[in-house]
């Protein structure tokens, strides 16, 4: 039997914001995305980096276990361009009684063909599903493409009841946006699986980076979101929320 490998850009020990608890987190490289704000343009390029097997990076968890009691986190880059290995991995760490979560934008979800996201999802406890922006044509100025997939993505999620974790970046000028925000939660109230929302405030730490890349830094002059900004944002989710909920009970009710 051929060995899966997975391209590998890094590995983080004690994640604390990539799920719930501390996590090993793997990073994966490749990203077909190009979102304005991305902090790790370096997984963008599908080239070959690190090469490692499912039994080698348990066996990195395995020698820090003690601290990311919280499971191990697949993110990327995209990990679903790597969903063979993905799935191993989740497998193996399955076999071994590890919580698993997986970090994705769901672009490339086909919902004519989920055999493959099925094998994967059966060993994901979580799935933390990046929502970049709710409209379609904001969308595809963010990151170069549709949402189509993403938004068909989180409503299979919720059609099999898999947990999922949904996370948004809020950036002054382009997501933190009232109409766009409270669309968002609107959209969420649609579902039945979410467990957790993160509202993440835009920062421009990665500036340094793209300037080590040679990338002109998309968003340069764009301030960061106050914590302040970010609490607002993520009350006018809420609000729309459960606004949209009470509205689909009392429809029910009729």
């Amino acid at each position: 039997m051929v060995e899966i490998l997975g391209n590998i850009h890094s590995i983080e020990s004690c994640g604390t914001v990539d799920g719930p608890g501390i996590r090993f987190v793997v990073f994966l490289q490749g990203c077909p995305l190009r979102c304005l704000y991305c902090h790790n343009p370096d997984t963008w390029e599908i080239k070959e980096n690190q090469r490692m097997s499912a039994d080698e990076i348990l066996q990195q968890y395995d020698g820090v276990k003690e601290f990311c009691h919280g499971g191990i986190t697949v993110t990327g880059g995209e990990p679903l361009l790597q969903m063979d290995f993905v799935t191993d991995l989740f497998k193996k760490a399955h076999q071994k009684g590890i919580h698993t979560a997986l970090d994705t934008s769901g672009l490339l979800f086909n919902k004519d063909a989920t055999d493959k996201m099925d094998a994967l999802l059966e060993f994901t406890d979580l799935v933390l599903l990046d929502i970049k922006h709710i409209d379609d044509d904001e969308h595809k100025k963010l990151t170069k493409h549709s949402n189509k997939t993403i938004l068909d993505f989180a409503q299979y999620l919720s059609q099999i009841k898999k947990p999922m974790w949904v996370r948004h970046v809020v950036v002054p000028g382009i997501t933190f946006n009232e109409k766009y925000l409270a669309k968002l939660g609107e959209f969420l109230a649609t579902l039945h699986n979410v467990v957790a929302l993160d509202v993440l405030p835009y920062h421009d730490m990665a500036i340094p980076k793209y300037q080590n890349l040679g990338i002109p830094y998309p968003l340069l002059g764009v301030s960061p979101l106050t914590k302040e900004q970010a609490l607002s944002a993520r009350k006018i989710i809420l609000d729309a929320y459960k606004h949209a909920r009470n509205n689909m009970n009392a429809t029910h009710s009729l």
